[in-house]
């Protein structure tokens, strides 16, 4: 599902953060990366999703080459086979909670029934039950990581992306969480790749790959 061809990428001082990865994630796999902070594991969820570019190498996603595709192109394949959990959230203030994780749904022309109904199931799932019509400055950052987590869900994708998931969590919402993610990943047949500093967090994957300057290697190597 997911493929990194010799992926390279520098900051523009120069400083390279990564070079040369390879990386294989099947359907219904889930592989967490960590590493030490600025070593670039942000930057290359962003590279993956199309948010940013690499100064080498190649990303597939279900076969399809990043590079041949332009800016429209990229925006149709994350709308489409992307779930992306942002570490800083990026909910939608003026959208209530339930149209914040439908729309990825709306974006695609789901039917706008359909699609608060699975959002409310998403919500019920994540722990949210009963706050669809709340708004985000009601939320605090646990919740809206929450919600995030939801949006990321709703669409059923075929990639999961997540930025420190359970950063914002207490430890009991962080364990349901990261079974929703699995749960999820597993069930829709979807590759799943996390990046995040908790070990616990981390436990929960098939694999847990570090990033460090001489590329992805076993963790605890």
């Amino acid at each position: 599902m997911l493929a990194l061809h010799g992926l390279t990428k520098s900051l523009p001082g120069g400083r390279v953060l990564f070079s040369g990865l390879n990386l294989t994630i099947a359907p219904g796999e889930f592989v967490a990366v960590m590493g030490e902070s600025g070593v670039g594991k942000s930057t290359l969820l962003n590279v993956i999703a199309g948010l940013d570019t690499a100064d080498s190498g190649e990303v597939l996603i279900a076969g399809t080459a990043l590079s041949g595709l332009d800016d429209d192109g990229r925006t149709l394949l994350r709308r489409d086979r992307i779930g992306f959990v942002f570490q800083a959230f990026h909910v939608l203030p003026h959208l209530s909670l339930a149209r914040n994780v439908a729309l990825p749904l709306v974006l695609a022309h789901a039917d706008p029934a359909r699609a608060l109904e699975r959002a409310t199931t998403l919500l019920d799932e994540v722990g949210l039950a009963g706050r669809g019509g709340d708004y985000p400055r009601q939320l605090s950052g646990g919740e809206l990581q929450r919600v995030a987590i939801a949006r990321a869900l709703v669409h059923r994708p075929a990639l999961i992306l997540a930025d420190e998931p359970t950063g914002n969590l207490d430890p009991e919402t962080a364990d349901r969480i990261m079974g929703l993610l699995t749960a999820q990943a597993r069930q829709a047949g979807a590759a799943a790749l996390i990046v995040t500093h908790s070990e616990k967090a981390a436990a929960a994957a098939d694999r847990v790959l570090s990033l460090t300057h001489d590329g992805l290697v076993t963790h605890g190597r």
